[in-house]
């Protein structure tokens, strides 16, 4: 049985950083974040008794070690939900990005749903997207929201029928653009989610972090943008602070990350440099793990705001808010 499944990935409002348990992936606190289009994972998944042994290949490479183990637990997770008879054979895992991985823009999100929704399909499983959801997060707890798209919302659990993504039902998907600042420096969100965890700083964040959350929901059931794009740039300054204050003392921001920062608040300070009639933007940062920056903004702005990103050098996109997993027709399958 062969099913093809595309996700976008996500970009953390209201992130998490240490799990209670991480071969279930299970955080310690809740979590909210956006997805992200057109960037997006494609997978093609089959089980068959023609195949010797379970085989995964990302992006043309084939998996082994930690990379093989965290995808072999999310074949797991779907064989252990499904009856289906033909999920006892081995699988192949076919997986491609349209977008730079392992640079901070959410890969492993994308990855993983696009994965868990393939295999649902192809384990013949009578499951929602909430259902599916608790596949991804045992390879990233992130993907869970990646599964049910648009904003979402992964609350912390024990179990899989607490620990689940949701959709937050908000009017901004088509106001929101996000201009991607690409700084191409390898990152690893696992050894992150460790050291925040030993950081002096992470019960301080996790107390705090229950606020931005209630805000967060608040901004986005509202349909206030300013205010969502606000709280997800303190957000993502305060869970920095814990990254940096573990034990290695792990910057990940690079001078262009910087530079990004100061010209987005330069915008929202002093307005275009072009302009007679000064006017702060609306325009704010934010960062997940690792240099790349969203730079976040309205749809009026979202042209003049990318020039002046890419001003400071580095190469930018803009992106959009992206919809659930979804199944592929057999043509778009990937072998």
């Amino acid at each position: 049985m062969k099913a093809t499944a595309m996700a976008h990935p996500i970009q953390g409002l209201v992130k998490y950083h240490g799990m209670r348990d991480s071969i279930e992936r299970l955080p310690y606190h809740d979590s909210i974040s956006v997805c992200t289009a057109p960037s997006h994972t494609k997978t093609t998944v089959e089980f068959s008794m023609d195949y010797d042994e379970d085989v995964y290949i990302v992006d043309g490479e084939e998996l082994d070690g930690h990379a093989f183990d965290r995808v072999e637990r999310v074949v797991e997770k779907a064989r252990s939900m499904s009856d289906a008879a033909h999920t006892v054979y081995p699988v192949r895992l076919e997986s491609e990005n349209s977008f730079p991985s392992n640079v901070g823009l959410g890969s492993s999100s994308s990855g993983f749903a696009a994965a868990a929704r393939a295999l649902a399909e192809a384990a013949e499983l009578d499951a929602t997207l909430e259902d599916i959801s608790t596949i991804a997060r045992v390879g990233s707890s992130s993907a869970a929201r990646a599964v049910t798209g648009g904003f979402s919302y992964l609350a912390a659990g024990l179990n899989d029928q607490d620990c689940r993504s949701r959709r937050i039902p908000t009017e901004l998907d088509d106001e929101l653009k996000t201009i991607v600042a690409l700084v191409p420096a390898y990152k690893n969100t696992d050894d992150a989610h460790e050291e925040a965890a030993d950081s002096h700083m992470f019960d301080a964040r996790r107390a705090h972090v229950q606020d931005q959350l209630v805000e967060m929901q608040d901004a986005l059931h509202d349909d206030d943008l300013d205010r969502v794009c606000e709280i997800a740039e303190h957000d993502s300054l305060s869970l920095a602070a814990t990254t940096m204050t573990g034990p290695d003392g792990w910057v990940y921001w690079q001078p262009a990350t910087l530079a990004v920062f100061n010209t987005v608040r330069e915008l929202r300070n002093e307005g275009y440099p072009d302009d007679d009639d000064v006017n702060s933007v609306p325009v704010w940062f934010s960062t997940d793990t690792g240099a790349s920056v969203y730079v976040n903004t309205t749809a009026e702005h979202a042209e003049r705001v990318k020039e002046a990103v890419a001003e400071t050098g580095v190469r930018t996109t803009i992106w959009e808010v992206g919809g659930p997993a979804q199944l592929l027709d057999e043509g778009e399958a990937l072998f």
